[in-house]
């Protein structure tokens, strides 16, 4: 930060919000930079610039702690968001000491019969171009499904995946890479499914156009990082690498 970096940026870096969220706050007059209202989002900060948001201090990078990176195999029957009017456990509940201390947010969603890998973290530049559609990563799901048509019919619905569909709501869907996890359950078939798009309940919505009802539905990857074998309610951090390799897949580093 020698020169100094936009200040929406360097909000986004500080884990307030996403740098589009930063635009408005901004626009809005809500951030004032050593004691004056910013007009632009483009206005460069120095580390010991004195940054509020609607009057609250906010700590730059670079006067703070390392940014914060946990992967979570999110239970069923927990909402994917920080908070929820209906009371519901969310998925920040379930992070324990010392990180339940961070201001942290969930990267994307998984639906609330949902399971499976969600990252939460306080780097909003990071985080926002994950989320952001120019940078949306792979993320592998194994769904087990019931085919209600029979068996017989399972081919030309992977095929139909495969090319790409239109949704009975009119959605069209790019290609879907589709498998059969050979033997991998008795109440049905296992497809792994890599997903490029981040249409809510795309994979529900798949399913129900051709027949198959899911019984289990989890995301076991995004982008470089995996689930691997953490359980169902617990959390880890992300190692260095883990973060690089995020980081390179969204250009923010060679």
């Amino acid at each position: 930060m020698a020169e100094g970096i936009r200040l929406n940026k360097a909000l986004a870096e500080a884990g307030v919000c996403s740098r589009r969220k930063a635009d408005e706050y901004i626009f809005s007059g809500a951030v004032r930079v050593n004691g004056q209202v910013a007009e632009n989002p483009g206005v460069r900060v120095m580390p010991d610039d004195r940054v509020t948001l609607n009057g609250r201090p906010v700590e730059l990078r670079a006067q703070s702690r390392q940014a914060c990176w946990l992967m979570l195999h999110k239970p069923v029957q927990v909402v994917s968001t920080a908070s929820d009017p209906e009371g519901r456990e969310t998925v920040l509940d379930l992070v324990p000491e010392p990180w339940c201390r961070k201001r942290l947010y969930p990267v994307g969603r998984l639906d609330y019969f949902s399971e499976g890998l969600i990252l939460l973290t306080d780097d909003g530049e990071l985080a926002h171009r994950l989320t952001h559609p120019r940078w949306h990563l792979p993320k592998i799901y194994h769904v087990l499904v019931r085919p209600e048509r029979g068996e017989d019919s399972v081919p030309a619905a992977l095929a139909l995946f495969r090319r790409g569909m239109t949704l009975a709501e009119g959605d069209r869907l790019a290609p879907v890479e589709v498998s059969v996890i050979p033997g991998a359950s008795r109440r049905g078939i296992v497809l792994e499914m890599v997903l490029h798009q981040g249409l809510n309940r795309q994979i529900r919505r798949m399913c129900r156009d051709v027949g198959f009802t899911v019984l289990r539905l989890m995301r076991v990857a995004e982008g470089p990082v995996d689930l691997g074998e953490l359980a169902p309610g617990r959390v880890r951090q992300l190692s260095s690498s883990e973060v690089s390799a995020l980081r390179r897949a969204v250009g923010l580093e060679g």
